[in-house]
C-alpha cells in the first residue's frame, strides 16, 4: 500500500449514449496534495469529478479512497467535502436553520470545522433566510459547508467564482491550511492564476484522457514557459485543441 496515495483511479472508463468521455484513465492523487483537474469542454472533467463523489457510475475500473474501493459504495462520501459550483439550498430555510439541518442529519457531534463560518462571519447572518441571500453570500455558506465535517477529500468545483477579492484570499488560505495538515484537495478551476497560486499537481484532460499528470514546475519544463497560462496555451498547441 502506498501511504502518500490518498485516491487511485484504475482504468475507469465512462460513456454516454454510444459516447467516450472518460476513456481508460488511470490517477493517482496524492495525500496532502491540492491537484487541479484542467482542460477544455467535454474533456471529461465534471464526469471524472462526479465518478469520485459516486453521482456517476463509471462502466468500467475502479477508484480507490485511502485504499479502499468505493464504486457502488455510499459511507465513504462522510469523508469528502464536496463545493459544487452552483448550490442548491432549501430558500424558506435560515443560515442558522441551514447549518442546524446539516449538523442533525450527520447525528450531530463529530468534529465540526467552523473556521470559515467565523472568518465569513456567517453567524450575523444567521436569521436571513437563504433566498434573500446575494450570490456571493450563498457561495460563502457553500464554502463552509465544505469544510464543516472536517473531511479528509475535499472536491471543489469552480471555488472561487462569486466570491470577493477578501473572501477568495480567506478562501485560499483554508485551502493551503488544510493541504498543510494532510487533507486532500481536488479542484477544478478555469482560473489559471488561482491553480497556480494553490495547486501543486495538475491532471489536463483531453477527450477523456490525460495528456498531463504532473506537478506545475513539471508543465513549465516540458513546455519551455515560466507562466503556467502560457504552459496551457503550449499543452492545447500540441493537442490541436481550440476549446476552452
Amino acid at each position: 500500500m502506498n501511504a502518500d496515495r490518498m485516491i487511485r483511479i484504475e482504468h475507469l472508463s465512462k460513456s454516454f449514449d454510444g459516447l467516450t468521455v472518460l476513456d481508460d484513465i488511470s490517477l493517482d492523487i496524492g495525500r496532502g496534495s491540492v491537484t487541479a483537474v484542467l482542460g477544455p469542454n467535454a474533456s471529461g472533467k465534471s464526469t471524472l469529478i462526479k465518478c469520485i463523489l459516486g453521482l456517476v457510475i463509471p462502466d468500467k475500473g475502479r477508484i480507490l479512497i485511502d485504499e479502499e474501493s468505493v464504486i457502488g459504495e455510499w459511507r465513504y462520501r462522510a469523508r469528502i467535502g464536496y463545493m459544487p459550483q452552483i448550490s442548491s439550498f432549501p430558500d424558506n430555510l435560515s443560515v442558522d436553520e441551514l447549518f442546524e439541518m446539516l449538523r442533525d442529519l450527520r447525528g450531530g457531534g463529530g468534529d465540526v470545522d467552523i473556521e470559515l463560518f467565523a472568518r465569513y462571519d456567517l453567524g450575523a447572518i444567521g436569521h436571513k433566510r437563504m433566498n434573500t441571500l446575494s450570490g456571493g453570500t450563498r457561495q460563502k455558506i457553500n464554502a463552509a459547508i465544505a469544510f464543516m465535517f472536517s473531511p479528509r477529500v475535499l472536491v471543489l468545483d469552480e471555488p472561487t467564482v462569486g466570491l470577493d477579492p477578501l473572501s477568495t484570499t480567506v478562501f485560499k488560505d483554508k485551502i493551503r491550511k488544510e493541504s498543510s495538515e494532510g487533507r486532500t484537495v481536488l479542484l477544478s478551476s478555469h482560473l489559471v492564476n488561482e491553480v497556480e497560486e494553490i495547486a501543486d499537481h495538475i491532471v489536463y484532460l483531453v477527450d477523456g484522457k490525460p495528456f498531463f499528470d504532473g506537478t506545475i514546475e513539471e508543465l513549465k519544463v516540458r513546455t519551455s514557459e515560466s507562466r503556467l497560462d502560457r504552459a496551457l496555451v503550449r499543452i492545447m498547441e500540441e493537442t490541436g485543441e481550440t476549446r476552452v
